[in-house]
């Protein structure tokens, strides 16, 4: 999508005109616009300058992000540069212009409410003294209310400039509605000064005084002061809704340390250019993407990927922008500078991703749409009713005035997007990157997730573990052809091969392949020495052999299906037509998969496993895991297929893949994940990424969806819930039975603060763990009213232990204890100290003394006790 700044929205309703006009426009396909961020993202071919004007022509003002002024200027901009501004664009993007310019606002206006208020309110109530030429100056008095409202008026004049337009566009919007109150608050009473001069001049100082106590002045100006009350509060809760995506972005240096003619020189991180050598000492901050060419480290990427404990890097290790070297001096290459390193990437996918739509708001726009229509309608139609019951004027201009300044719109339009900005912002800095807020949505309703094997549940790093000849086939034949074969595959397997060959050394060359061709799903032939030579599965290879007893022979005297029960992949060989052996290969399974698919479980989740591999090998690897189910020896175009008949049967299907082969299944299914270590294609094709590729990260996605989806149903829940009761007590509806009512500055009270309300239940979701065991569901708003006076007061137990470690002597030592220890269960974080000798670890469940000192012993350092 193209993105957009678009000035001028005040609420859902602008909202919705705004996309109404953009999707008029021909070549556009579909609009996204977001009342949070003031950004708009439009897909299509239509050109950018006939989407401006149609914002325009609606009243607001739109310009495309990251165009430039002058086209001579960008022209003569080197790509280097060109990245860094788009850099610049990212962070000018979070910073908060708009709250400064509020609170002065707000300021001004108080300054002139407080006089305005000692006249009509606490003269005329409390008997408050005035100056002599105002005492008992009734028309003085009221004068005085009207150049003070007036001024107040002038400060907030944007809420009238906004409403006119939008009413002369035929879209009104919510600054219509707090001008109208406040207009005709204003003018009712200009009218009442007229009506006391003539009271005055005919000598009726009774009548004088009651059209004194019609004034409205106090409210016109009341109501625009609380109204801006709100939206400067609104104004910085939002601000603070982008914390998580600014504070990575304020990780960028702003200087680095650069070689030139071999000196080293400090300049500004943004004129980097590819291919410069830089430097980075222990304890700052990386400036760029680049790869290390002299050097050791631990690098901290917590920022990047909500990892604790640093990660070694040697020569020819890649480093991120804004990662911190902790230990070793290093000297790194350039490879990305700007918008192209991976922490711009990152910020980049979290704001498009806020710019989209989640499904759950279409209802809140729907509402929206006409809201402020009907709202009108029903202050005309209050103000009539009470006419007609016989009140005064006054009376039933109050109740009309009222119902038009305690509708809300502004809360439907952000109850979604504020709980999906923080939501990304939290998946942000714990590595889960959601590429749309309907992603979002989605993978808190999957209840079926499918798992690739390899790469997934296994490292994807698999290993030989047998070489098996046929009879009259010695070792180093089949080696000499599975390794001239296999060096031309790019499979996981192929590179298990090849690197066990070439460990070996014995099988130094290999002869050119003729008429090399891929199998797809089953394996690779080429023709070697004259011959043709097979590389592939069980099933294609006996389908080709010349007797079908070479493989049973061969199966019963190497013991293979044996050794497939124990999880390993058998790849068979095959020279014309005759049965050369097999190798067997093993993916080890990553640790923290169990315990993911275990927690994916509980949380009502059925999980099956994915795999192309031989149905024993495949069931061993599903019984370790804990899967529900395994589906074995599918092919690449059939893993899209079963996606399909789940969903056939109602399943909402969560797959996550790291292959060019799971990109259909990853597109088909209702969401899909992407291990960050896998593929280009398949992150294309996935709805969210995991940077941290760990299996773990998935159950923390969903259960943030969770989250995120609770959250906004309590915002819509509140935001419908606000003006279902609010507009009926502003009306009067509840007079004949409770005696209740509201006056217009009580109701522009109301007003003021709902949306503020919204933005801050939005922003608990920052105190969430989504590491956490606890199964949250989406909650009914019944359970909301029962639970809301609860609040989320529970907070994880947590101790802390500090132990006395003897033998670390510096940061790598400190790295290798962390390392340990952080990979125990019930582990929360660790801080160790090679100076003081004390390594204090965060538990947040009881572990065992011995567990704790058995992992620092294996790292080669001793564990002297615990320090009370």
């Amino acid at each position: 999508m193209e993105q957009y700044k678009v000035d001028g929205m005040t609420c859902a309703a602008c909202v919705a005109h705004v996309e109404k006009a953009v999707k008029s426009v021909e070549g556009v396909e579909e609009v996204s616009v977001s009342l949070l961020t003031n950004s708009m993202g439009v897909s299509g071919n239509a050109d950018a300058a006939s989407i401006c004007k149609a914002v325009e022509d609606a009243g607001y003002h739109a310009e495309k992000k990251g165009a430039e002024k002058n086209g001579a200027e960008k022209s003569l901009k080197s790509n280097a540069d060109a990245a860094s501004d788009a850099m610049r664009s990212q962070m000018d993007d979070f910073i908060d212009c708009e709250t400064p310019k509020m609170v002065k606002r707000l300021v001004l206006s108080v300054l002139f409410l407080l006089p305005l208020m000692y006249l009509s309110m606490g003269h005329m109530m409390w008997k408050f003294p005035l100056p002599g030429f105002l005492d008992r100056n009734y028309i003085g008095i009221a004068l005085t209310e009207m150049i003070l409202a007036f001024v107040i008026m002038y400060i907030n004049r944007r809420f009238f400039i906004s409403g006119w337009k939008s009413t002369m566009h035929l879209a009104p919007n919510m600054d219509t509605l707090v001008a109208m109150g406040s207009g005709v608050s204003f003018l009712y009473s200009v009218v009442m000064i007229y009506a006391m001069t003539y009271a005055m001049a005919t000598g009726n100082h009774m009548l004088v005084m009651k059209y004194h106590e019609e004034l409205y002045f106090e409210s016109a100006a009341m109501i625009l002061t609380l109204i801006t009350v709100g939206k400067t509060l609104e104004s910085y809760s939002k601000g603070k809704t982008t914390s998580a995506l600014k504070g990575l972005l304020e990780l960028a240096p702003s200087k680095a340390k650069v070689l030139r003619d071999g000196k080293e020189v400090e300049i500004l991180a943004e004129e980097m250019k590819v291919d410069d050598i830089f430097v980075v000492r222990p304890g700052e901050s990386i400036p760029a993407d680049g790869v290390i060419i002299e050097g050791e480290s631990a690098i901290d990427e917590s920022a990047l990927t909500g990892e604790s404990v640093p990660v070694d890097k040697a020569v020819g290790a890649e480093v991120s922008l804004g990662t911190i070297n902790t230990s070793g001096f290093l000297k790194c290459k350039t490879l990305r500078v700007g918008q192209d390193t991976t922490l711009s990437k990152i910020v980049q996918m979290v704001t498009d991703a806020a710019a989209t739509k989640a499904p759950i708001a279409k209802i809140a726009d729907r509402v929206a749409g006409v809201f402020t229509p009907v709202v009108l309608v029903l202050a005309f139609l209050t103000g009539l009713v009470w006419m007609i019951l016989g009140a005064e004027v006054g009376v039933a201009l109050s109740h009309a005035i009222t119902v038009l300044v305690i509708s809300c719109p502004c809360a439907l339009g952000l109850a979604t997007p504020v709980a999906i900005m923080v939501g990304n912002g939290i998946g942000a800095k714990n590595g889960i990157l959601y590429k749309t807020a309907a992603a979002l949505e989605a993978a808190g309703r999957a209840d079926v997730v499918i798992l690739d094997k390899t790469g997934t549940i296994t490292q994807g790093k698999p290993e030989v573990t047998d070489v098996l000849p046929a009879e009259n086939v010695s070792r180093e034949e089949l080696l000499e052809i599975s390794y001239a074969l296999e060096a031309k595959s790019a499979h996981p397997l192929a590179k298990a091969i090849v690197d066990y060959v070439e460990k070996d050394g014995k099988i130094t060359s290999k002869e050119d392949l003729k008429e090399f061709q891929d199998i797809p799903g089953n394996g690779i032939q080429a023709i070697y020495k004259g011959a043709l030579c097979i590389a592939a599965k069980e099933k294609y290879v006996k389908e080709r052999l010349v007797d079908g007893r070479e493989m049973h022979h061969f199966q019963k005297n190497t013991e293979i299906d044996e050794k497939m029960e124990e999880g390993k992949t058998a790849l068979y060989f095959l020279r014309e037509k005759h049965l050369l052996g097999a190798i067997l290969v093993s993916d080890v399974m990553k640790e923290e998969s169990p315990k993911a698919i275990e927690d994916l479980k509980k949380m009502g989740m059925r999980v099956i496993m994915l795999t192309g591999d031989h149905r024993k090998s495949a069931n061993t690897i599903a019984n370790k895991a804990g899967v529900d189910d395994v589906i074995a020896e599918v092919l690449p175009d059939e893993k899209e297929q079963v996606v399909r008949r789940y969903q056939e049967d109602g399943k909402h299907v969560l797959m996550v893949g790291d292959g060019i082969n799971d990109a259909p299944a990853l597109t088909r299914a209702d969401v899909g994940f992407a291990i960050g270590a896998g593929t280009d294609i398949a992150m294309d094709a996935a709805d969210v990424v995991l940077v941290n590729s760990k299996l773990t990260d998935v159950s923390a996605a969903i259960r943030l969806s969770r989250y995120v989806i609770r959250n906004i149903h309590e915002n819509l829940f509140w935001a419908f819930i606000y003006n279902v009761i609010g507009i009926p007590l502003a009306a009067g509806v509840w007079i004949p039975i409770t005696g209740w009512t509201l006056s217009p500055m009580y109701g522009a009270a109301a007003m003021s603060l709902s949306s503020f309300c919204v933005v801050m239940n939005a922003l608990r979701l920052n105190r969430i763990h989504i590491q956490s065991d606890q199964t949250i569901k989406v909650q009914n708003p019944k359970e909301m009213l029962e639970q809301s006076s609860m609040g989320n007061r529970k907070e994880i137990q947590k101790m802390k232990k500090t132990i006395e470690v003897e033998g670390m002597m510096c940061h790598n030592c400190e790295n290798h204890v962390k390392k340990a220890l952080a990979a125990i269960d019930g582990v929360v974080s660790v801080e160790a100290n090679h100076e003081t000798d004390t390594v204090v670890v965060e538990l947040e469940k009881e572990v065992e003394e011995k567990v704790l000192f058995s992992a620092i012993s294996e790292e080669g350092y001793t564990p002297k006790g615990i320090r009370e």
